[in-house]
């Protein structure tokens, strides 16, 4: 038996993802998000509100980082959050986080989170439906050698990122493998 919930759009998992950005006087800003996803290789998409202080500032510098949130920062991705730049202008300040600019755009990075994404602006929508949509430019991923794994290469496993779960209003942590992609599926063949 089944039960019907009528419309209402259950995606799952929903990255945490950090947005981090340059506010107009040189410090940083950053929030969260959950509504984005890779659109190509090397590209991402977000959706954001239009009152946000980021895309205030990704309008004049073109430029952006995220960081996937993960269990050991649950807490500061929550805070990003719930607590809005433009009420709390040094909320990063306040988070305690180490702030580190990106070598490769103009953004800046956290040392506390492990998996970050250098992105430039390759489109962004004028304001629709009370939300700007961004694709991203990933010109550079940027790890921590702690999260990665014996062959060099990012180990989602180390990074345990964190999904927002929109029916329980939680987070929930990734890493387990359950299997093998584009091999499992030919035992069927």
């Amino acid at each position: 038996m089944r039960k019907d919930f009528g419309k209402k759009a259950i995606i799952t998992p929903l990255p945490v993802l950090i947005i981090a950005t340059y506010n107009e006087d040189g410090s940083a800003n950053a929030m969260n998000a959950a509504w984005g996803g890779q659109r190509e290789d090397d590209q991402i998409t977000i959706c954001l509100g239009t009152s946000h202080k980021t895309v205030e500032n990704l309008k004049k510098r073109k430029a952006f980082t995220v960081s996937f949130g993960t269990r050991q920062t649950a807490v500061v991705s929550d805070f990003f959050g719930i607590v809005s730049g433009k009420k709390l202008p040094n909320k990063v300040e306040k988070s305690g986080l180490h702030v580190m600019k990106s070598a490769n755009v103009d953004a800046p990075m956290f040392e506390e989170y492990p998996l970050t994404l250098e992105c430039t602006i390759l489109e962004m929508s004028p304001d629709c439906d009370g939300s700007t949509y961004i694709i991203g430019q990933v010109e550079n991923v940027s790890a921590d050698e702690s999260v990665l794994g014996e062959d060099g290469k990012v180990d989602l496993g180390k990074v345990q990122p964190i999904s927002y779960d929109s029916v329980a209003k939680a987070y929930r942590v990734l890493g387990e493998k359950v299997g093998k992609a584009f091999s499992d599926g030919k035992q069927l063949l």
